[in-house]
């Protein structure tokens, strides 16, 4: 295949949402449409005992929700997709970020009773500063929700963006009759499946179409034709480039549970959605058909097969064509890697590939060279920019309760705060482990890991602590003074820079207000520079 021709083939792209929108649902639900499995079973119904196919973790398995990000990749329409199914729930939104750097377009699932919620509006505001393409999927429409035209005046109200429904449903809940496709001009009828694909499309010429009110009934045909011309007069025809610029975000209507309305989102997806974007570099903005590999690690997972204790890095390929057994470049070690298995994703099921393109996404082995934000390249010096980093908002002790397992547990933390769920500081004396992250569950998932997957009973106890604080300075002499007054309050982060554990916003406050020449970042992100 030649090099462009791969590049225009492939669609990366995310999937993010409020918890319980249906986001790992529709997720499936697209590879199901896509042949890459062959049933679909609803990710909480216990007469199916199968789980999403995203989910792989156990402990996603045990509370039914998504707490790592999952790389899928499948053929349709002559396209490759390559899907990221993000973590719903606030408390690991940082995977989310993250992963947002790493696609070139987003579908947005909104539950249709609940419409926009806290969660969504920080997620849109990550693709907002990004311009990121969006589509919408506004899910559950079996079931009692907000009228469609609430909707889309809170979806533009609330996000901060114009829509315009490219999709139209025929009543809701027990009266929901199926959906328009404003896009294509045919009519998807709707019939209850969770384990099959809806098939029952018909061709409508023209909405005068008689066809229209035998399949649907006089009243709900009626209403159709009112509420479409409506759509008409109030929103502007679908224009695709303010689509990828950011400015107007397609809105679809349909189950995802029940296979319904998805296929007319991933037909019009794969038309209108954009092929592989470029990223901007500390050197300047590299293009998808720049020759030259290039491409940035934007997520890092132990353990994907608890069977093997892997550790895999996420890279996204930015440019070139990736080969696999050549050498290249890490620009931070400034060192030169081969990779004699690179992978591509179906979930926790694996596939070693001789060759990647810009949009792919691949997991690499990794023994401990790799961090969130590294670059690899064919021998340039670069940084990709972007990558963020987060600012830990509760603290915890690691605590050991089995001596024998030290080994384990100091392995386990180290590979865990190394995937960039959590972030972890060293206190003197005693080598004691502070663990700080932005959300309560993060800890049940790092606890539970640690126990399952390395064998090291432990537990975290509360510190009460306000801000971890990175200092730098060119003043040693203040920074001496510091630490000597400070002392019980600094820790060590895992790349052995000091780091000030504030208690309060007063004690900052008397900090950087005592040594002036100090610098106190709120964030991590400064370590880039320091490399």
């Amino acid at each position: 295949m030649k090099y462009q021709e791969a590049i225009e083939k492939r669609r990366t792209f995310g999937i993010i949402a409020h918890p319980d929108a249906g986001k790992t649902t529709l997720t499936e639900k697209l590879l199901l449409f896509g042949g890459a499995i062959q049933t679909a079973g609803a990710v909480k119904n216990n007469k199916i005992k199968k789980t999403a196919t995203s989910d792989f973790m156990e402990i996603e398995k045990q509370r039914g929700i998504s707490v790592a990000t999952s790389v899928m990749a499948f053929e349709y329409g002559g396209k490759q997709v390559n899907i990221l199914d993000t973590p719903g729930h606030k408390d690991f939104a940082e995977d989310t970020y993250r992963t947002l750097t790493a696609v070139d377009s987003v579908i947005l699932v909104i539950d249709c009773a609940n419409g926009v919620e806290s969660q969504t509006e920080k997620l849109m505001e990550v693709c907002r500063m990004r311009n990121t393409p969006v589509i919408i999927f506004v899910n559950k429409m079996d079931r009692e929700g907000k009228d469609p035209f609430t909707l889309l005046d809170e979806l533009e109200d609330k996000l901060d963006i114009k829509v315009r429904p490219l999709t139209w449903p025929i009543g809701m809940g027990d009266r929901f009759k199926g959906v328009y496709n404003i896009y294509n001009k045919n009519l998807n009828l709707f019939s209850a499946s969770k384990t099959k694909k809806a098939d029952d499309v018909v061709s409508i010429s023209e909405l005068s179409d008689p066809l229209i009110d035998e399949l649907v009934g006089a009243q709900f045909a009626g209403e159709l034709r009112e509420e479409l011309e409506i759509i008409d007069g109030v929103y502007d025809a679908f224009d695709r480039e303010k689509y990828l610029s950011g400015e107007v975000a397609p809105v679809f209507f349909g189950s995802a549970v029940n296979n319904f309305g998805v296929q007319e989102l991933l037909d019009t997806f794969i038309t209108i959605s954009p092929s592989p974007i470029g990223r901007e570099s500390d050197l300047r903005f590299i293009n998808p058909n720049d020759p030259k590999f290039s491409g940035f690690v934007f997520k890092i997972h132990a353990n994907l097969d608890p069977k093997h204790r892997d550790r895999i890095a996420f890279l996204r390929i930015v440019s070139g064509r990736f080969e696999r057994n050549k050498f290249y470049h890490h620009v931070r070690l400034d060192k030169n890697f081969k990779f004699a298995n690179p992978t591509s994703f179906m979930a926790q099921d694996k596939s070693v590939i001789d060759e990647a393109f810009p949009g792919d996404v691949i997991g690499l082995y990794d023994t401990g060279n790799f961090k969130i934000g590294d670059t690899m390249t064919e021998g340039e010096n670069m940084f990709y920019k972007g990558i963020p980093s987060f600012s830990p908002e509760i603290f915890m002790e690691l605590e050991n309760l089995d001596p024998l397992k030290s080994k384990q547990l100091d392995k386990g933390i180290h590979q865990l705060t190394d995937e960039g769920v959590a972030q972890m500081f060293i206190m003197q004396p005693g080598n004691r482990k502070i663990v700080g992250t932005v959300g309560q569950l993060q800890f049940e998932v790092i606890n539970y890991r640690l126990i399952h997957e390395y064998g090291a009973n432990c537990r975290f106890s509360p510190k009460n602590y306000f801000k971890a604080c990175w200092i730098t300075t060119e003043n040693d002499e203040q920074l001496e003074s510091f630490k000597r007054a400070k002392g019980n309050y600094l820790a060590k982060d895992k790349d052995d820079n000091v780091v000030f554990l504030a208690e309060t916003q007063f004690l900052l406050n008397m900090a950087e207000q005592d040594y002036p020449d100090l610098t106190f970042h709120k964030t991590s992100e400064f370590k880039l520079d320091l490399k």
